[in-house]
């Protein structure tokens, strides 16, 4: 059996529910969608849909239009770093194996949003290794014009001016990601960046982490927004503890976490039992893993 490809698009808008729904729609063919995850501090919108090489592409070209014509960034507001309207759009290899599936299928996916949707398009991941989207989202869509217009970039596929309205988009393949955010009893947004610093791997923090420290006005607290891109290298428990005695040495109490879109079924079984103090224990002691790997064609 083999696994179809996930594909996990961020859209800049999380709070006009007739554009959400919208979305929702374009998204649902011929792609099975599986989660769609708002926010409104964020005003982003993360939805996790599934399906062979064909739905993927034609289920996110469908959204990607969408979002072009109905979220203006002239007009957005909200704590999350974005350089367009479908801001991030990665392919997923679920399984491994599949690597060059997820690979192949987001650079078709980037020629055809530049050729068909007329955007500009920029890659990341495993198709551009050296960049990640906070290459591109450094400054805001106005920096990414004057980097575009000196010459120090330009677009992998599409016109070289960002779109007046949708901006660009981010394409790319990688591995399964988990999308993690703590909250924290305070408003100091330098408290959450000061934890955040001190948890992402470029300074010095868990391998894979990448951490913002944001200000959520409508929740009226501050949180650190976090990738963790390696959940065999840096567990979730271990993570939220670190953040716990930090918050705890700034005299600030963390009130809860919040997972973004969905994770893999292997982190949550390592964090939890870690929480039950099982010895030994491993996500092969999971009833379901095991059964999928032993499903005839799997492997």
């Amino acid at each position: 059996m083999r696994l179809p490809l996930e594909a996990v698009p961020n859209f800049s808008d999380g709070r006009d529910r007739a554009t959400i729904a919208a979305l929702t729609d374009a998204l649902s063919r011929p792609a099975n969608l599986l989660d769609v995850h708002t926010d409104r501090d964020h005003n982003r919108s993360v939805f996790t849909l599934v399906g062979d090489e064909h739905g993927v592409t034609e289920a996110l070209l469908a959204g990607i239009a969408c979002a072009r014509d109905r979220i203006d960034l002239r007009t957005h507001d909200g704590a999350h770093p974005r350089i367009g309207a479908a801001d991030v759009v990665p392919i997923v290899a679920i399984d491994p194996a599949d690597a060059s599936r997820a690979r192949a299928t987001a650079a078709t996916l980037a020629e055809r949003i530049g050729a068909e949707l007329g955007l500009p398009v920029f890659l990341y991941g495993e198709l551009a290794t050296d960049r990640g989207p906070a290459y591109f989202r450094r400054g805001g869509p106005a920096e990414l014009q004057r980097r575009l217009d000196s010459g120090e970039l330009e677009p992998d596929f599409g016109p070289p001016k960002l779109d007046p309205r949708a901006g660009g988009v981010i394409v790319g393949a990688r591995r399964p990601l988990i999308a993690f955010n703590v909250n924290l009893a305070t408003r100091d947004l330098e408290v959450a960046r000061a934890i955040a610093g001190v948890v992402r791997e470029k300074g010095g923090g868990f391998p894979g982490v990448r951490a913002l420290g944001l200000f959520l006005p409508h929740a009226g607290h501050a949180q650190v927004s976090m990738n963790v891109e390696d959940y065999e290298a840096a567990a979730l428990h271990e993570i939220v503890a670190r953040i716990d005695a930090e918050a705890q040495a700034r005299g600030v109490a963390v009130t809860g976490s919040e997972l973004v879109g969905l994770m893999p079924a292997a982190a949550a079984a390592r964090a939890a039992g870690a929480a039950l103090r099982i010895d030994g224990f491993a996500p092969s002691r999971v009833l379901e893993l095991r059964l999928l790997e032993a499903a005839p064609g799997l492997n």
